[in-house]
């Protein structure tokens, strides 16, 4: 699948910043191109195919509407296991690149396959990811083989170097074990039905073990290994079954269902034909399995590195992308700074007006004002409230006058007093004999109480 590409690729590569030099315009759409093709699959025709000294290959690919120049270097040329020619209809996956020195744009390949093939291979991948999800494929299902079987049914086509090849391993290594062909055509549309009831019937046989064979081809020759009918009917076997499909490098689903997998039929007979020398066998069949096991791991290890490789930048390129974004953020941290200071110094500014506004000096003149205000305004307000004072006074004077009983006295009457000096009031406080003191307008005198009369006497107002 595509990578997603990236949201402003031209904000990355600077171009409102500079004027480039045409090679630094052709590297940066290089990069540009590389950034976010960088797995593609293409499908097209195979025109102008070139092979120099070198071991590259170099054609153009194209369709009814376009063409696009393609580089197939020599690591992954030899990958390829059809001969190219011109007019191939082909599938290929690469990056999309730039060949500076030109300034054209070209697929940088590193597989190359018949458009057909891929579909096939698409379809393969399908199938075996359900099946595997089925658990057709787990280690627990696989039978061991027989260590001394004594009769093979082999399953195949009666023609070819397949049974030959079989017949004769068996001869050299085991010729005591009776072997039986289970005829069936291995290759076209009708192989699928009758690949199947072949396998059926050698299953209902008794056989000791089965082998399932054909000799190598094209993906499409051996497609019906590939089918899930004969999948799901080497997933039902009773009987242990080998599966001997192509040579070393070709792979079916019959050999994931299978209990035992050959990677040819020579070897699918040696596994089921162990002679004297069974122990040199064994050790030559570890070898191989190593040897494979080693070829896939150099080919994993040698794609790991030619990603690698292709994901490699040179480091003077990295410097200027990493130089470029020192400016920016330089560029970034000056204009931050020349902000702040600005900050800085207007507040600044807003403290000095305040600090201005709060000075000593103008707070002491502000005050000296008010108390020169106060000062002004001091014996103004005495003398209203000496004045607001005495109206209240002569007022209240005149009020007390009206009440006191001093006033009582002037008009002729007197208080008697006792002992105490507590006013007498009724002459049920007084007893004969008793004297007392009469308080006059103007002075005192000192009677005594001839007869204290309890009925009042009344008095005319006219005496």
């Amino acid at each position: 699948m595509m990578p997603a590409m990236i949201k402003d690729p031209f904000e990355r590569l600077g171009l409102d910043r500079e004027v480039l030099t045409v090679s630094q315009l052709n590297g940066r759409a290089r990069v540009l191109l590389e950034d976010v093709f960088r797995s593609v699959w293409v499908e097209g025709e195979i025109s102008n195919l070139a092979r120099p000294a070198s071991g590259h290959m170099y054609f153009t690919l194209k369709d009814s509407g376009a063409q696009v120049r393609c580089a197939l270097f020599r690591q992954n040329a030899t990958r390829v296991r059809q001969a190219l020619r011109d007019g191939l209809a082909v599938r290929v996956r690469g990056k999309v690149s730039l060949f500076e020195g030109r300034g054209d744009y070209q697929l940088i390949l590193d597989t190359v396959e018949p458009a057909g093939d891929g579909a096939l291979r698409l379809a393969f991948e399908a199938l075996k990811d359900k099946l595997g999800a089925e658990g057709l494929f787990s280690t627990e299902r696989k039978k061991p083989l027989p260590a001394h079987p004594q009769r093979i049914g082999i399953i195949t086509s009666p023609t070819g170097a397949v049974i030959r090849d079989i017949i004769s391993v068996f001869g050299r290594r085991a010729p005591q074990v009776e072997l039986n062909l289970i005829p069936t055509a291995v290759q076209g549309r009708e192989a699928i039905a009758q690949i199947v009831r072949a396998i059926r019937l050698a299953d209902s046989l008794g056989f000791d073990a089965l082998i399932l064979a054909r000799g190598g081809g094209s993906l499409e020759d051996l497609w019906c290994f590939n089918e899930e009918a004969v999948a799901r009917a080497v997933a039902a076997c009773v009987t242990p079954i080998v599966s001997a499909v192509g040579h070393e490098t070709d792979v079916s689903i019959s050999d994931f269902v299978a209990d035992v997998r050959a990677p040819t039929p020579s070897a699918a007979a040696e596994l089921l034909a162990p002679d004297n020398s069974g122990l040199r066998q064994r050790l030559d069949g570890l070898q191989r399995r190593l040897l494979l096991r080693m070829q896939n791991r150099l080919t994993h290890d040698r794609l790991r590195l030619e990603s690698l490789t292709r994901r490699l930048r040179h480091p003077g390129e990295r410097l200027r992308q990493q130089a470029q974004r020192l400016d920016d953020l330089d560029m970034r941290l000056r204009r931050a700074f020349m902000l702040n200071l600005n900050q800085r110094r207007e507040r600044l500014a807003r403290l000095d007006a305040r600090l201005a506004a709060q000075h000593p000096g103008r707070n002491l003149k502000l005050l000296n004002q008010r108390l020169d205000s106060l000062a002004e305004r001091l014996p103004r307000a005495m003398r209203e409230v000496l004045k607001d004072r005495r109206q209240r006074f002569r007022a209240q004077l005149q009020t007390l006058q009206v009440v006191s009983p001093l006033a009582t006295l002037a008009r002729g009457y007197s208080i008697l007093l006792d002992e105490q000096g507590q006013a007498i009031r009724s002459a049920e406080q007084t007893r004969n004999g008793q004297r007392l003191t009469a308080r006059l307008n103007e002075g005192e005198l000192l009677v005594r109480v001839e007869d204290n009369h309890l009925t009042p006497v009344t008095l005319s107002l006219l005496d």
